[in-house]
């Protein structure tokens, strides 16, 4: 082999880890803040960098603040809190020279920001990967802001980009009010789940695939909010259901398991995710490659977006955890894609 095809044979083989970045976006007041303050304290074993406009705001229980130093906050379990002032860049690359400490990297934007454009780094960024945008609106109100000819711009842009939407205040508006809304939000962002909630208690693995990083093992060892699955995966693909903690009780989310023995081609597992079932709200794991023994490849998908990317041997060999809501999770796709033939 040439030595210009070797360099790059070799680059192709190197496994590069990227940190999920989740954008957190929505009008000043919809709740982004109780959403944040809901994760960090079912963090669950996540070690999570956060950075935030306002630590104000955050309002952090004291119990779990283990240091302060300028605008980072250390937590006790692990998360570090850090407020982004003038310079989300500079803050940014900050978390990304310590990359070996979190799980994960959440971004709260400003009320009035695009959460598209700050998404766009977790695309750009070879240290990060976009693990989704999370819109969250009030309730009560968005419909209201939706027809204000001051407000509707900015809500249109933030609603477009999201691929998890958080209806938060439910209890606060009419069964008549939320569907509504619900109807409103389908023709501007069809397809896009939508999470009816109070105090935006929304389970961890729906907002974030680093909920999920020991998937789906994960269920069996942390005891967080919305467990997905009850014990450990058999080979075959087998699916549960467990109650969605928010206003609508009757609603509940599904999950999925499998543990594939075959290998896969990477170029059909991203055409797959390019057109996923409709259902399908998130999807992680680890798949052996096609390409030769002992190579491997990680596979994700949250809400509109799909990646797939080579990644060191996992420990316990192939796995793979998808969700959805309950009726609607394409367990019979699934399965014929990824069980074995």
């Amino acid at each position: 082999m040439a030595p210009e095809a070797a360099r790059q044979a070799a680059a192709e083989a190197t496994v590069v880890r990227r940190l999920p970045l989740t954008v957190i976006g929505g009008f000043l007041g919809a709740g982004k803040t109780t959403l944040l303050q809901h994760w960090l304290s079912h963090a669950a074993g996540q070690r999570l960098a956060i950075l935030v406009n306002d630590f104000g705001a955050l309002n952090l229980d004291a119990s779990l603040i283990a240091a302060q130093s300028g605008d980072t906050f250390a937590l006790t379990n692990g998360c570090v809190c850090c407020q982004i002032g003038d310079d989300m860049g500079r803050a940014l690359g900050q978390v990304l020279d310590r990359g070996h400490d979190f799980d994960g990297v959440v971004i709260e934007a400003s009320g009035v920001s695009d959460p598209w454009r700050i998404a766009q780094m977790g695309r750009a960024d070879p240290g990060l990967c976009l693990d989704g945008v999370i819109v969250v609106l009030d309730a009560s109100c968005a419909l209201a802001q939706a027809q204000d000819p001051l407000l509707a711009d900015t809500l249109l842009r933030q609603v477009r980009a999201a691929d998890q939407l958080v209806l938060n205040h439910a209890d606060e508006a009419s069964a008549a009010q939320l569907q509504a809304l619900s109807d409103w939000l389908e023709g501007v962002a069809p397809g896009v789940a939508q999470w009816p909630t109070s105090r935006a208690q929304v389970p961890l693995a729906v907002l974030s695939s680093a909920a999920l990083t020991d998937a789906p093992r994960w269920t069996a060892r942390h005891a967080a909010p919305g467990p997905l699955v009850t014990g450990q995966p058999s080979q075959a693909a087998t699916a549960h259901t467990a109650s969605l903690p928010a206003p609508a009780h009757a609603q509940q989310f599904a999950s999925w398991s499998c543990q594939p023995q075959r290998r896969f081609a990477s170029s059909a597992l991203q055409a797959w995710l390019k057109a996923p079932p409709r259902g399908l709200l998130r999807l992680k794991g680890w798949v052996a490659s096609d390409q030769a023994s002992g190579q491997w490849l990680e596979v994700q998908f949250a809400g509109r977006q799909g990646s797939v990317r080579k990644c060191a041997a996992p420990a316990d060999g192939a796995a793979l955890v998808a969700i959805g809501l309950a009726q609607q999770l394409p367990t019979l796709e699934l399965n014929s894609f990824f069980g074995d033939r």
